[in-house]
């Protein structure tokens, strides 16, 4: 492949000299990540992960590989971009007029299972439904707004308030807040890209791991290992059938658990704007949208496509390149430039951009 083996090989020492500190088992990872937040008690299932692996595909061919590939295990919010897939292809195939809709527009009352048949006097009156997008604010919000996390959507779902994610510093504020304008600000939140996953079930009116098993991971051959889990309260009823919400990641448990061979699969698909053979299964336009800065955050695309605007996040690296990026550092870097694409598990988040400079380095 004309490559330099030895620098290859020195990328992949680094890659294993250099994993997460974090314990391998997820569950005390989650508390040692979030325990200062508020509220922050997981609602989904852990398993533990195994030490650093990885993969590197160039030109189309597996070149190298460290070790187990084959292993499934939580990829955080790698999860996201399978979120913000499931909304591009109910805005191909139709069940989404635009983007630039109002989600409100879209999502009816949604009805959570209650496995309790009776009501007891206390609750008489109670609302029995989720309207996630019915406040004054919450109805401003739109697609794009959510895509690029950028909504400030207010409200509580499966227990968890949007204020109580990542707060900052100052409690007296959390509660009574300013509400920012919807697409004027940026703010990283799991609590909102869950609402996000619900507005999508909604739509699609089933599961969003059905969707994604038939529409995107069976064509492009993957295994049968990968798993799509929400949380233990996240159940909803609809058309007379019980249904997960799906998270878009694991800062409360649950999200995508998948192997690195998985996901370079997914990572080799948007590499090539969503074609695989001679199949489109993601709109070309939907992968070029995914990649445009976010104005209050040009390093951000839809979620969860980090962008290398102005070489700021991979200095390394050429501008055009992105990344799913997830806690611990799970990532898939995707770089067209170079016809790479880079599958890195449980790397120290600061050694991310030299592990990707060392492969570059192996190319020259």
């Amino acid at each position: 492949m004309g490559m330099n083996e030895p620098k290859l090989k020195d990328a992949i020492a680094f890659a294993i000299s250099h994993e997460n500190a974090m314990p391998k088992n997820q569950e005390l990872a989650q508390i040692y990540n979030f325990y200062k937040e508020p509220l922050s008690d997981a609602l989904g299932p852990f398993a533990d992960r195994k030490a650093t692996s990885g993969m590197v595909i160039y030109k189309g061919y597996l070149v190298a590989s460290w070790g187990d590939i084959h292993f499934t295990e939580q990829t955080n919010s790698v999860t996201k971009s399978f979120v913000s897939t499931a909304v591009g292809l109910a805005v191909d195939k139709g069940l989404i007029r635009s983007i630039h809709d109002k989600v409100v527009d879209y999502v009816p009352i949604i009805e959570p299972f209650d496995p309790n048949p009776y009501r007891s006097g206390d609750e008489i009156g109670r609302p029995q439904f989720l309207r996630p997008f019915e406040s004054e604010h919450n109805r401003k919000i739109t697609w794009d707004h959510m895509l690029r996390q950028t909504s400030d959507w207010e409200g509580v779902l499966w227990g968890k308030p949007d204020w109580a994610d990542r707060p900052n510093d100052k409690p007296l504020e959390w509660i009574n807040r300013k509400h920012n304008e919807p697409g004027s600000v940026y703010k990283y939140n799991d609590t909102r890209v869950n609402a996000l996953a619900l507005a999508a079930t909604a739509v699609w009116h089933q599961s969003l791991p059905e969707v994604i098993r038939e529409k995107i991971m069976e064509p492009i051959g993957a295994s049968n290992q990968w798993h799509w889990t929400g949380y233990r309260n996240s159940w909803i009823v609809m058309d007379g059938k019980l249904i997960q919400s799906v998270s878009g990641g694991g800062h409360f448990g649950g999200g995508l658990f998948i192997s690195a061979m998985d996901m370079a699969r997914f990572g080799w698909l948007t590499y090539n704007k969503g074609k695989w053979n001679d199949q489109q299964l993601i709109a070309e336009k939907w992968i070029e949208l995914s990649t445009t800065p976010t104005p209050a955050n040009p390093g951000y695309g839809f979620m969860n496509f980090f962008l290398n605007t102005a070489k700021k996040e991979f200095p390394s690296a050429p501008e055009s390149a992105y990344a799913h990026i997830g806690n611990g550092t799970n990532m898939i870097y995707v770089d067209r430039e170079n016809e790479l694409v880079i599958v890195a598990r449980w790397i120290e988040n600061k050694h991310v951009n030299e592990l990707i400079g060392k492969f570059l380095s192996s190319l020259k």
